[in-house]
């Protein structure tokens, strides 16, 4: 389970330099980009608090 965390959380943090980069070169986020950021957000905590429960 700690393994599927760490790599969600490098996933997330390569899909927030990919949109730092976009906004770096004037460019516009897309609203499903946002979306995308959610879902993964949301895998961290579900993974964080499924793992919180089974300690």
């Amino acid at each position: 389970m700690f393994y599927f965390l760490v790599v969600i959380a490098v996933l997330l943090l390569g899909y927030a330099a990919v949109l730092v980069a976009f906004l770096r070169r004037g460019k516009k986020i897309p609203p499903a980009a946002y979306l995308a950021l959610a879902g993964l957000n949301g895998l961290i905590l579900a993974g964080v608090l499924a793992w919180a429960v089974s300690r």
